[in-house]
């Protein structure tokens, strides 16, 4: 394998296998004719996360406290399509993933196999914003398509743009930007998801309020 392209690597992530530019392999990637593909999510090392408790990134033992690394949607409704990693893992992710270290970055779907979809109604977009959210729980919800992640109560929160911590202007662009995908959902459903809906707004600028207190955004 390729020498990794990155300096002063997380002591899991230092583990990893590296592609041909020197980018590590996180363990939820799919290898397709012996070369990685980031886009693919292996359904077996899903399974071996859920039931072993391993982190998604780096595939080794996860302690007592969880990272999701998740879109500021998912912070409303505190619904993962992946399971969760260690911090430091998820924090090299939000540095180094191109998609979520660079707000403008799509994803590549050409070629893309069949079948290789997550569970659950994903909003096709960049949030230009990621999520750290640290929790000692969370529930596994069976669909009809896969597994959803019910996040439990935050332990940390931080969130990313670029890198970088993001600033509350930031995060409250991120989140006006896109509630409209989820108050489309909710409106489908009718009146009980869309009250549901509310409070969960309402908890999350909550959060924000004490995380990033400045000029609140209404969504």
């Amino acid at each position: 394998m390729t020498e990794p392209r990155f300096k002063d690597l997380p002591p899991r992530i230092a583990k990893l296998p590296t592609d041909e530019r020197g980018y590590p392999v996180p363990y939820f990637v799919e290898w397709i004719d012996g070369k990685p593909d980031f886009r693919v999510m292996s359904s077996k090392n899903l399974a071996r996360a859920v039931n072993y408790r391993r982190c998604w990134i780096c595939g080794e033992q996860l302690g007592r406290f969880l990272c999701f690394a998740i879109g500021p949607m998912c912070g409303v409704n505190r619904i993962s399509s992946e399971p969760p990693s260690h911090y430091d893992c998820a924090r090299f992710a939000v540095s180094a993933c191109p998609f979520l270290s660079k707000p403008l970055a799509k994803r590549n779907d050409r070629n893309l196999p069949n079948g290789k979809t997550v569970a659950g109604i994903m909003i096709e977009r960049n949030p230009g914003v990621t999520l750290l959210w640290v929790t000692k729980s969370y529930h596994v919800m069976n669909e009809p398509d896969g597994v959803l992640f019910r996040i439990g109560e935050p332990e940390r929160v931080q969130f990313f743009r670029e890198g970088r911590l993001a600033t509350r202007a930031e995060v409250d662009h991120s989140i006006a930007t896109g509630i409209d995908n989820l108050d489309r959902l909710a409106q489908r459903e009718g009146a009980k998801a869309v009250n549901e809906l509310e409070k969960c707004k309402q908890r999350l600028t909550a959060l924000l309020d004490q995380l990033l207190p400045a000029q609140a955004a209404a969504f």
